[in-house]
């Protein structure tokens, strides 16, 4: 028991019941033990979010409990103790220790009423959830059912969160891109093919329009780009005035017009122009594997120690980003449900460096 400045004269108090800054008094501490998961797909530096998250939490004072396999897990009460030691050396894995699954029963009430018997049942008071679009949904909605604090970190290579200018794991996959496109432009440049190169994202284009650019690419086929511009027609016309043999295209899993994909616009190309040799190469899940960059666990170790700092201000139903390099508080309901918008300027450019 100490005595405190800001304290009723007298009044001896527990250190452990509140929240100190500068040894002022800012609040009653209502949490004690927080729980942490990853949900969806994984992203390189989970881990390290993971790690900071713990960390922080049990540098304010609070227990941590890792819940295995997300949702689901938590349903099946997959549940254990987190201390220091647990996330020791995790920084720079890739994937996610606390593993990670999609849970088709917590998408009806009764799975999230378990769910939440879980949390109380282990004595969790606050959520933090590490994941893309569908796992802040389902944190939210666990949130208005439930009346429990979550917080969520976007966690997903495909950097579509709105309100964070990058989330965990998208620095990392665009630079894989990079590496691959490379090595695929020798193959392209020594037998004058085209090649279509289909990378992940789902709606978004922030991984196919970035990794155009960093790779030298010719073109960009991404569903943002709503033009009544044919985008593949666009693309051979500007390479047959060049009189170019060989070609990268990095085109987004999902198009504009809801077709897509690299198989489409290879076939089209085959049809339509058969004096071309085309390939595809589609990188799939390669792309969400790998040691995080030092961005990624920058990024993640930073906003996991943030989302601590929110839980003691209160805050919650809440994404943790980062804008201007300034940690930023986006209400779920704006983080899942606005569109992130790509930056114009990027189509430009690549237009630009493409001739």
């Amino acid at each position: 028991m100490v005595f405190l400045p800001g304290v009723r004269p007298g009044k001896v108090i527990d250190r452990r019941d509140y929240v100190f800054f500068r040894d002022k008094i800012i609040m009653a501490r209502k949490i004690s033990t927080i729980g942490i998961l990853t949900s969806g797909g994984d992203a390189p530096g989970m881990n390290a979010a993971i790690r900071a998250v713990t960390r922080a939490a049990i540098y304010n004072g609070w227990k941590v409990k890792g819940i295995y396999r997300g949702y689901e897990g938590l349903i099946n009460n997959e549940i254990k103790d987190l201390t220091t030691e647990s996330v020791s050396s995790t920084v720079q894995r890739g994937g996610t220790i606390l593993k990670t699954a999609r849970s088709e029963e917590f998408m009806t009430e009764e799975g999230r009423a378990k769910a939440y018997a879980n949390l109380v049942a282990n004595g969790i008071d606050a959520l933090v959830v590490i994941g893309g679009n569908g796992s802040l949904a389902g944190a939210q909605t666990l949130a208005q059912e439930h009346d429990i604090t979550c917080v969520g970190l976007p966690g997903t290579i495909d950097n579509d969160l709105y309100g964070t200018d990058s989330t965990i794991g998208y620095d990392t996959a665009l630079n894989t891109i990079v590496e691959c496109v490379d090595k695929i432009r020798d193959t392209a440049t020594s037998h004058d093919r085209i090649f279509f190169v289909e990378v992940m994202g789902r709606d978004a284009g922030f991984l196919a329009q970035n990794s155009a650019i960093a790779a030298g690419a010719e073109a960009a086929i991404i569903p943002e780009d709503q033009t009544d511009i044919d985008q593949l027609e666009q693309f051979i016309s500007r390479g047959v005035r060049k009189s170019k043999n060989s070609s990268i295209v990095i085109v987004a899993e999902a198009s504009k017009d809801g077709v897509g994909g690299a198989m489409h616009y290879a076939e089209r190309v085959r049809n339509e122009y058969p004096q071309y040799d085309v390939r595809v190469t589609i990188l799939g899940h390669l792309q969400r594997g790998g040691k995080p960059s030092a961005f990624d666990r920058i990024l993640a170790s930073r906003l996991g120690t943030a989302s601590i700092e929110a839980l003691v201000e209160g805050q919650r139903n809440v994404m943790i980003g980062i804008s201007n390099d300034q940690i930023v508080y986006v209400p779920f309901s704006r983080a899942i449900k606005k569109d992130k918008p790509i930056d114009k300027e990027l189509i430009n450019v690549l237009n630009i460096l493409s001739i």
